[in-house]
């Protein structure tokens, strides 16, 4: 992994190179921030660059010496990693990383972008919830006992130290306390407030912010073939997390479905065609709980970006191309007077629902109030 090959975070990039040419590496070195941004890449990108034999003059790892070519094999030997996993049944002994190598190289060849509620999936267990147990720094004290075989440092490479069990938790801090002259932790973290204090409070750390919007989008035309306008929209929603935004991208016929549903009963509301709302009511009930709640998130959004409309700046805007072309005739109906009543009655049917209100009546209210708050 390479820093040309991760978008974004230019400054923190810029910050560890000149970490590596001071000769100033910290023993322990956390990047927190947001999932879904390519913190645990930036991680393997920066033991890359450490353990380079030709960094090049545009501040990267050459990636063809012999350390560069074991990396992007996750083969070096003086690399470790370590990560969530989970015990399987049959297992007498709490797991540890090595457990599972294998499976861990298959998950993050060629991801930028990872998430826990992936790793988890490859576990065909239901209700898995990876950890790093006790087993696992145990572990660890073993294989860093032994000096760097290939390279001046051996670097830990640490996903998500926030699912340190306790035990695990106080024997990471006596290494990070204690450490070997040769060793470098980098710890990766999207929930830094659950590492155990004394350890937050010994390590140095770059905060990673979210990705902007136009990097995502940009990630997702190359991807999914997208124009800018459907890119920026899904880039928008998905608040700088990739990793949500590729999950939009895959559930555009979901979206479609929602917009499909938003667009009858604003029309029907209209109308006033309280039959036709009846069989809208019966429709939308019929896709169960979970879609229910999806679509007044969207209908919520859709409502919002309307009345954003109504300013005549683009910037502000963040509709895709299909939803844009039913927005200009439909925004001048959102306006100050119902905008923040329709956020209302959809927040209030997405509390209703997911409180096991029954959805014929909930879903039958929003349509009734709709008729009269379009008419405001």
């Amino acid at each position: 992994m390479k820093f040309s090959e991760i978008p974004g975070h230019d400054n923190v990039k810029e910050r560890m190179r000149l970490m590596a040419s001071s000769d100033r590496l910290p023993h322990a070195l956390l990047l927190e921030g947001p999932e879904g941004v390519g913190k645990l890449a930036l991680a393997r990108a920066f033991a890359q660059y450490i353990h380079c034999e030709n960094p090049g003059p545009d501040g990267d790892a050459c990636g063809e010496c012999r350390n560069c070519r074991l990396h992007q094999s996750m083969n070096h030997v003086d690399t470790h990693y370590s990560f969530p996993v989970v015990k399987l049944d049959g297992m007498t002994n709490a797991p540890i990383s090595d457990d599972f190598y294998k499976e861990w190289t298959e998950f993050t060849a060629g991801r930028i972008y990872t998430d826990i509620e992936s790793w988890a999936s490859t576990f065909n267990k239901r209700n898995a919830n990876p950890q790093i147990y006790v087993t696992e720094s145990d572990e660890l004290v073993k294989q860093l006992a032994f000096t760097s075989h290939v390279t001046r440092y051996k670097i830990v490479i640490m996903w998500l130290p926030e699912r340190l069990n306790e035990t695990a938790a106080n024997k990471l801090l006596k290494m990070i306390e204690e450490p070997f002259e040769d060793t470098i932790f980098i710890l990766v973290s999207n929930n830094p407030a659950g590492i155990l204090p004394t350890i937050y409070s010994r390590v140095q750390r770059l905060s990673l912010k979210r990705l902007p919007d136009a990097t995502v989008a940009e990630n997702l035309m190359k991807r999914g073939g997208l124009d800018r306008a459907d890119a920026m929209a899904i880039a928008h929603n998905a608040a700088g997390n990739m990793i949500a935004a590729l999950r939009l991208l895959e559930s555009d016929k979901e979206i479609a479905t929602y917009f499909d549903f938003f667009v009858t009963l604003m029309r029907l509301a209209y109308l006033r065609d309280v039959k036709k709302l009846r069989e809208w009511t019966e429709d939308l009930t019929a896709l169960g709980r979970e879609k229910e709640i999806s679509f007044y998130e969207y209908a919520s959004r859709m409502i919002r970006e309307n009345f954003m409309l109504n300013f005549n700046v683009p910037a502000l805007s963040y509709l895709s191309a299909t939803e844009h072309n039913f927005a200009v005739r439909f925004s001048r109906f959102i306006t100050v007077r119902n905008v923040e009543k329709l956020m209302e009655v959809f927040g209030n049917a997405i509390r209703d629902i997911a409180g096991n209100g029954n959805g014929k009546i909930v879903n039958f209210d929003v349509a009734i109030k709709t008729i009269l708050l379009l008419k405001q």
